[in-house]
């Protein structure tokens, strides 16, 4: 517990920051931050270090906020969600309605499975979800995604976009 608490103390500002970025809500952001944490303890055993820890405590975080997403859905348009899956960063989020339709362009040259794969993405889903939905597994869903966006985004700097 001690290494949970220093965890929190290490990380609440950043990741309330970055939930508030995503929100745009006070309170509900600081609900998240307290929800990630409590995801965080009772995952701490599925934690395989494969990132950094502040990394695996982002992902559960914007993991929460793409499910109160789906739970208030009809509150949030899918080209929002196209700036979230295609950015890396805040700065990338600012994304405009033209670069927002050039995604949705690219998207339609990819096979359906694909655009399914990255459709179910942008709302959130996570691979597992993904990979029993498609019945594929959870790693070729991983990297459908991961070319997908590597391919978007290569495209959209030959265009001049980003």
């Amino acid at each position: 517990m001690k290494q949970i608490e220093e965890l929190y103390i290490l990380y609440k500002q950043d990741l309330y920051m970055y939930l508030l970025s995503l929100t745009h809500k006070p309170d509900l952001s600081e609900d998240l931050l307290s929800e990630t944490f409590v995801k965080a303890i009772s995952a701490i055993g599925n934690f395989k270090g494969q990132s950094s820890v502040k990394t695996w405590l982002f992902s559960i975080a914007r993991n929460l906020w793409l499910q109160q997403l789906r739970k208030d859905k009809h509150t949030v348009e899918y080209n929002d969600l196209l700036k979230l899956y295609v950015s890396d960063s805040i700065e990338e989020r600012l994304i405009t309605a033209e670069t927002s339709e050039k995604i949705m362009r690219l998207l339609s040259e990819k096979d359906e499975s694909t655009r399914r794969i990255v459709n179910m993405r942008i709302e959130g889903y996570s691979f597992a979800e993904i990979a029993q939905k498609m019945n594929i597994s959870e790693s070729a869903a991983r990297v459908i995604n991961y070319r997908t966006k590597k391919w978007i985004k290569i495209n959209l700097e030959k265009e001049g976009v980003i």
